[in-house]
């Protein structure tokens, strides 16, 4: 059974559609790249899958509960979300935050095994050293890094991460990336990664979804999905793809001609 299953899912903003009929499962261990232009509603989906926004039809399976009918600490045993933004967080430390990602379990008392899982996840993002400082004070890059371990301390099975290498250099993109890639299969995660580099999603995705108009385009393995046709049409350029390498490798060429809608 799938950890995760998003059936038919629509949503609009007031009388603007941004989703429609938007069907997919994510099963445990696996990576679901989620690829697209700007506007084509990956941060809305990722928004409606954790709850944050409610469709307007279809539902959102997770371990076999409908979503819609689940308590705010339920869901957030057993899903994770990493926004785009990591905010300010004046107040607390680097600590303090990932260590709010336990509140789902939390009582009255920190536990040392609480803070224990908080040091392993520094430590797997490389931030062991920043622990004791104030989050305001980090580079953009190092904020979105804490983010994602306080999504890890978490131990959910499903995990949504909104373009979370945005704001990284490349040793950082592909450091994150294999530390999710990693605990995907060490924990038979779940995880849905919105993603604007598609070289990256190639590299560590086992499927990528690509979304259009608020539609899935297509869905699939990266060397099924990434191809010259489907750059020209959803991305409106022209590109190269090769398939030559371990993972497809998207070289654009220029821009071509984007089909306007409606």
């Amino acid at each position: 059974m799938a950890l995760l299953s998003v059936e038919d899912l629509s949503f609009a903003y007031r009388n603007h559609p941004v989703l429609s009929g938007v069907s997919f499962d994510v099963d445990a261990g696996e990576i679901v790249g989620l690829v697209g232009p700007n506007g084509c509603g990956k941060t809305t989906l990722i928004k409606c899958v954790d709850g944050m926004l409610r469709p307007m039809e279809g539902r959102v399976m997770l371990a076999g509960q409908d979503l819609g009918k689940m308590h705010r600490r339920e869901v957030a045993r057993e899903m994770a979300y990493v926004p785009q933004s990591a905010g300010n967080q004046t107040a607390s430390t680097v600590f303090e935050t990932v260590l709010m990602g336990r509140r789902p379990y939390l009582n009255w008392t920190v536990s040392p095994e609480d803070e224990e899982r908080v040091i392993t996840a520094l430590d797997l993002l490389g931030l062991e050293g920043l622990a004791f400082r104030k989050v305001a004070e980090l580079s953009g890059g190092e904020r979105q890094r804490v983010m994602i371990a306080r999504a890890l301390v978490q131990e959910t099975g499903v995990v949504l991460l909104d373009e979370p290498t945005s704001n990284l250099d490349i040793r950082h993109q592909m450091a994150v990336m294999e530390v999710l890639s990693r605990l995907a299969e060490e924990r038979d995660l779940a995880v849905v990664i919105a993603l604007h580099d598609l070289n990256l999603a190639a590299t560590y995705c086992h499927r990528l979804m690509v979304l259009a108009g608020g539609s899935i385009y297509g869905y699939g393995a990266p060397e099924e999905v990434l191809t010259q046709e489907m750059l020209g049409n959803v991305y409106g350029i022209e590109a190269v793809v090769k398939q030559d390498l371990p993972a497809p490798y998207v070289v654009p060429v220029r821009p071509g001609q984007l089909q306007e809608e409606g």
